[in-house]
């Protein structure tokens, strides 16, 4: 019998440990931790020290397979959601020199599992590396010539060919410039002398209008095709040939219409030259805005006749339309116009667009570039005059 000369007096020494069998719950227990230490390790010596996650597996309700749910969630999982460009992600626009709008997507998180198909909306404006060419889609071939229509899914020139702008709520001007084609020189000042975002309205008796078409596009300009109707005191005063007369049938002037939209392409609408007692006659203008809207086209009202229909038919015929506010150079002075230009910007900044007008004559080009260098400082910003129609279809 031995002794523990270690033990306190009075108590009794421990009884020796015998080695017994392992329950199973401590051998499972130990296996487990095996398993725990195996998994640590191979996280470890991975190259992105993360092994690839397991998919989850759901937990069945009473009655129901537990395979089977996985699957359904797989297959879940295996469907594309459709989405818009816009969802979930911060959208930045920014406007270039060129015209065009580079917008910028920073993806956010998506509430779904799988691929994503991301549909963009209608694109407006058109590519400004291709923007001297026409649209196939948006043409019908007639004998009057290649004529403007709107396309198969929907698309109509006017937004086809609008100038894209940066879409803020400040105060925006559309500057328009007409008579171009009349003369070479003055075509050839105005479309590179005036900044990009004018835009050119050319005449449907000019010269050359192809090509000149063509050069306005590439410098980033949006363009109106400007069609004669008959003023007030015509024939003393005579806005030139093919101009569309109350006196003539309807049919009379849907063809001299057709024939004038033959002449050029990539233009978003028309504007008037003159016109007066044409745009006060229901009979004679209700045809041809028709026409217009049925074509995709906008048409701008240079306002100068205050017996002028074009709001009554265009709201009632759901054809987009626009008026302009300032003639600016109803004379012909450099001073004269700079103020003409101020009154614009006044206008501009009460009710947050504007609309002026001008002839491409050299005073008033050299003007108007100078005055919208200086307002684009002030905050103004200068866009294609289709931003600033009444467009029930887009608004």
């Amino acid at each position: 019998m031995g002794t523990d000369l270690n033990a306190p007096l009075g108590q009794n020494r421990r009884p020796a440990k015998t080695k017994t069998p392992l329950r199973k719950g401590q051998a499972a227990l130990g296996l487990f931790a095996a398993a725990i230490a195996g998994v640590t390790v191979l996280a470890l010596m991975s190259p992105t020290g993360l092994l690839p996650p397991k998919p989850d597996v759901a937990v069945a309700p009473a009655g129901e397979k537990p395979e089977d749910k996985t699957q359904d969630a797989a297959k879940a999982t295996a469907q594309p959601t459709r989405e818009t460009s816009s969802s979930g992600a911060s959208v930045n626009r920014t406007l270039l020199n060129d015209g065009n709008v580079v917008t910028t997507y920073s993806p956010g998180k998506r509430g779904k599992d799988g691929p994503a198909i991301i549909e963009v909306g209608p694109v407006r404006g058109q590519d400004p590396r291709m923007a001297a060419q026409p649209n196939d889609l948006l043409l019908e071939d007639a004998p009057e010539g290649r004529l403007p229509v709107v396309g198969p899914d929907g698309l109509r020139p006017m937004d086809q060919y609008a100038r894209p702008w940066s879409g803020a709520r400040g105060t925006r001007i559309a500057l328009v410039v007409g008579g171009l084609g009349m003369s070479q020189t003055g075509t050839q000042n105005a479309i590179r002398t005036l900044p990009p975002a004018t835009t050119l309205a050319f005449a449907a008796s000019g010269n050359s209008l192809q090509r000149w078409m063509q050069e306005a596009r590439r410098t980033g300009h949006e363009i109106l095709l400007q069609v004669p109707f008959e003023p007030f005191d015509y024939p003393a005063n005579n806005p030139g040939p093919q101009t569309l007369l109350v006196g003539d049938s309807a049919k009379q002037n849907l063809a001299q219409l057709r024939d004038a939209l033959g002449k050029i392409t990539n233009y978003t609408g028309i504007m008037n030259f003159l016109g007066g007692r044409f745009l006060s006659d229901a009979g004679a203008l209700e045809p041809v805005m028709r026409d217009l809207g049925r074509r995709g086209l906008l048409f701008l009202d240079d306002g100068t006749s205050a017996q002028s229909l074009t709001s009554t038919l265009g709201d009632a015929l759901d054809v987009p339309y626009a008026f302009g506010d300032v003639v600016v150079d109803t004379q012909l002075d450099r001073t004269a116009i700079l103020r003409k230009l101020d009154d614009l910007e006044r206008v501009a900044r009460r009710n947050g667009t504007a609309i002026g007008t001008a002839s491409a004559f050299d005073e008033s080009v050299s003007a108007i570039a100078q005055w919208m260098e200086e307002a684009e400082k002030r905050g103004i910003e200068f866009v294609g005059v289709s931003a600033l129609v009444k467009d029930t279809k887009r608004n």
